[in-house]
This record gives structure tokens, sequence and C-alpha cells, in this order.
């Protein structure tokens, strides 16, 4: 029977690791329908914009089945996945990368453990993301580099509200056809809706301690990146 639960956007932990547990079968295909194929880009952007060099250590947080942290390794880096949803994780084991069942407001790494760290669309899933960005600020090196993808509000006014019309009302109709709990989805709009625009975001994460914070955006503002350096 198909899982029907989803989170709320109290965003208890184990009420989102369980959502995703749901939906770990058909989450990528699920992801690459949504975004008319755009996810594959987002995902070479973010590569691109921690500007990796072979042999560095990156940690791939909410890396889910880890199709990131296999976009990433293509930089000759050395990448682990990091995930608090197992079920995403065994999903994604076929892939190859190393993998580790870990919360982002407790890492089970050692502090300044990695080269450069990124997080693509589950920042906006932690509870209290300014203890995550911190959290992952003292697994980083001093130096270390840090992106942030996620999705974040269009800058052109009538291309916002149709895109908020998206989200809301087409986004979970076209999630019942292919996701194994279109419910997730709901959850998935209420979450993008109620999340910091891009000058809000960089603000908190330059309060959580990270330097020379700058973003760009992504097919409109849809997405944006968010760069930032560890001093």
């Amino acid at each position: 029977m198909a899982q029907t639960s989803r989170a709320t956007l109290a965003k208890e932990p184990h009420e989102v690791a369980s959502m995703f547990d749901g939906v770990a079968r058909r989450y990528d295909i699920t992801n690459t329908v949504l975004s008319f194929g755009q996810d594959r880009s987002w995902r070479k952007l973010t590569r691109r914009a921690l500007a990796l060099e072979p042999g560095e250590r990156v940690l791939d947080l909410a890396a889910g089945t880890g199709v990131s942290t296999v976009e990433l390794g293509r930089s000759g880096a050395w990448c682990v996945a990091t995930d608090f949803s197992k079920g995403m994780l065994q999903a994604g084991l076929q892939r190859g990368v190393p993998m580790v069942a870990g919360d982002a407001m407790a890492l089970p790494y050692a502090d300044a453990s990695f080269d450069a760290a990124t997080i693509s669309f589950g920042l906006r899933n932690v509870s209290d993301f300014d203890a995550g960005l911190r959290e992952i600020a003292r697994v980083t090196k001093p130096g270390g580099r840090l992106v942030v993808s996620e999705f974040s509000t269009p800058v052109f006014g009538p291309f916002r509200t149709v895109y908020m019309e998206y989200l809301m009302k087409a986004l979970p109709k076209v999630a019942s056809a292919v996701s194994s709990n279109p419910d997730a989805y709901v959850y998935l709009a209420e979450s993008i809706r109620a999340w910091p625009t891009q000058e809000q975001l960089a603000q908190r994460i330059a309060d959580a301690g990270w330097t020379d914070v700058q973003w760009r955006n992504l097919t409109g503002g849809i997405v944006a990146l968010h760069k930032a350096v560890r001093p």
C-alpha cells in the first residue's frame, strides 16, 4: 500500500524522515518530472559553484539517494552522502558512493573534517536550519566552502504569481501521477512558500558564522545557489 504520510511545517525530524522514507523508491524520477528536467542542470551548477579539486573531502548533506553525490564526485573529490532518511540512502545503495545516516543538527563527523560542504533542497527540511548551518560550519575546515542549493523566490512578479499557483494546485496533481506519496508534495509546496527570500537566507547564513555570502538565481529564481566561506 502506498505511504500517505506527510510532514507539517513544524518539521518534526521523525515526521520528515518518515515522509522521505515513504517517497524514496520513486523520488528521483518524480523530481525530474516536477522540475521539467531542470534538476540535472541544478546539480551540475552546484558542483561548479563549489569549485572542487581532486582529493578534497566533501560533505553532501541531505543527499537522498546519492544522485547529487555522484555528480559532485565527477570533480575527482571524495564525497560522502549524508541524510537522516535511511530509506533514501537504502534506495541509493547501488550508486556506489559512501553513505552515512546523520542529522543535520548533530552531524556524526569531527570538527573541520571537510574542505567543502553542500546541502541541496534539504536545508528547508531542517527543523532549526540556523542550527544546521552552524553545525555544517563546525565540520568544515577554516577557508572551506559552502553551497546551499534551495528553492527560492522567483524574481519576476508575474512569473512568481504563476509559479506559486503551480506549487499549490498543479504540483500535487502531477505528483499524484508519478509519486508513491503525492501528499508529501503538498508539504513540498507549503514549505517552499514559507521559505525565506534570497536576501533573507543570505543574512541567516551570515548570522550562522559564514562569511563572503553571495547568491545566484537559477531558472528565474525558482532555485538559488548561496555560496559562503567558513572563516
